[in-house]
């Protein structure tokens, strides 16, 4: 009889809740193979937060780490993560070592199997500013994590040329990103589910049906001070439009949840909410007229979406939706914000333009194609295909009538 062929152990390492949004398709992927044995450990940064992913998407960590303390510098992080990730990969004698992004634990887990010799499968790999301080530490994390990886995953042509470039030894894949991934299957299951639309949108009954909404995220460190009472600047300035309401779920950091909340808890049309889940914050995006976000993430989703992004940043790392034309970057001057914002609640023409341009990352089948890598079969890389005329927007894609109550952080 024959022998059966060892299953590859896949050990996959992440903390915040954006890497879990990330991985959690890929890992349930990962479980779906029958030749992967899949590991999961997380790190912890955002505790709470990353548990609401997890059990959104039916995922059970094998391995939790208590590695955040009050006060905490990127110093005595990385030192915590270093200390609580070598045991677990003596424990797991992982084959490969997963990592997303560039996060201090995504660094700190590729450094920490690299000095074990075991191969690391970077995901979202190529992103690139050009600059190390922009954004910070981030750039500097994504080019390390690079320069040690076996498998570079990266979302697309352009991210592939740069690790190229680089002339890094890892292997290199076009896969889209995984993120589409999640967003899809997180859409799909509002779309198809209307008592559960139902059960979202209360608590967003705040939202009036028949004005725009503008959804606000802002948290990047290169914002902290005077970039973010700059966006405080910018948003008073819009809330005196009778035909918008901006909703900004605000992150909890006290560099970001003061500043927003001094500025702008006081106007009627400027909802101040507490952060959301990811089912929420998918629904409040298609509700969503145009998004104004300093985020990574958002930049990718959105399109999916069919929603315009303007980006609070002077630098992208993911230009291909700047040159695809559904991102502009408008950096933190109040005026670049308000004219940008109002352009496109007053412009339908430019609105629709933005809205049906093809999404540059992705189409969904991220996760498998990293799963054919890493299994050695063969990978239909990921191509941009021409946009198609998208539809009117559903039932599912339209605000709810209003209720009573809302939730607001004041």
């Amino acid at each position: 009889m024959a022998r059966a062929h060892p299953r590859l152990k896949v050990l996959s390492i992440f903390g915040t809740r954006p890497e879990a949004i990330k991985m959690a398709p890929l890992v349930k992927a990962l479980a779906a193979e029958p030749g992967i044995d899949s590991h999961i450990c997380i790190t912890g940064q955002h505790q709470t937060m990353l548990q609401q992913v997890l059990d959104m998407f039916e995922l059970k960590a094998d391995y939790t780490l208590d590695v955040m303390t009050p006060g905490q510098t990127l110093n005595t992080l990385t030192a915590a993560l270093y200390a609580a990730i070598d045991p677990v990969l003596e424990q797991v004698q992982p084959d490969k070592v997963l990592v997303h992004g560039d996060t201090t634990s995504a660094l700190v887990a590729a450094m920490s199997a690299f000095h074990r010799r075991i191969p690391v499968a970077h995901i979202e790999a190529g992103l690139r500013t050009g600059d190390i301080h922009q954004p910070w530490p981030e750039e500097m994390n994504r080019r390390n994590i690079d320069l040690i990886s076996d498998h570079l995953f990266t979302p697309t042509e352009a991210s592939r040329r740069n690790v190229l470039g680089e002339r890094l030894q890892g292997k290199s894949f076009v896969t889209g990103n995984t993120v589409i991934d999640a967003l899809q299957m997180t859409a799909e299951r509002i779309d198809r589910n209307r008592q559960l639309r139902v059960a979202l949108d209360r608590q967003f009954n705040f939202l009036v049906p028949g004005r725009k909404v503008l959804l606000v995220t802002g948290h990047r460190r290169e914002n902290f001070g005077e970039g973010f009472l700059d966006i405080c600047k910018a948003l008073r300035t819009l809330a005196r439009r009778d035909d918008v309401q901006i909703v900004y779920p605000v992150h909890l950091n006290p560099n970001v949840l003061g500043p927003v909340t001094e500025h702008l808890g006081d106007l009627p049309n400027v909802h101040l909410i507490k952060p959301l889940d990811y089912l929420s914050f998918v629904r409040l995006m298609q509700l969503a007229h145009v998004i104004l976000t300093d985020s990574g993430g958002v930049q990718e989703e959105a399109p999916s979406l069919g929603k315009p992004v303007l980006v609070m940043r002077d630098v992208t790392e993911r230009p291909e939706a700047v040159t695809a034309g559904t991102v502009r970057l408008v950096g933190t001057d109040p005026d670049t914000i308000v004219r940008g914002v109002c352009e496109l609640f007053d412009d339908d023409a430019l609105w629709r333009r933005i809205s049906q341009a093809a999404n540059p990352y992705g189409d969904g089948k991220a996760c498998s194609r990293i799963v054919d890598a890493l299994m050695g079969r063969p990978v239909d890389e990921f191509v941009v295909e021409p946009p198609a005329r998208r539809p009117a927007p559903t039932e599912a894609q339209r605000p709810a009538a209003p209720l009573r109550s809302v939730s607001r952080l004041h």
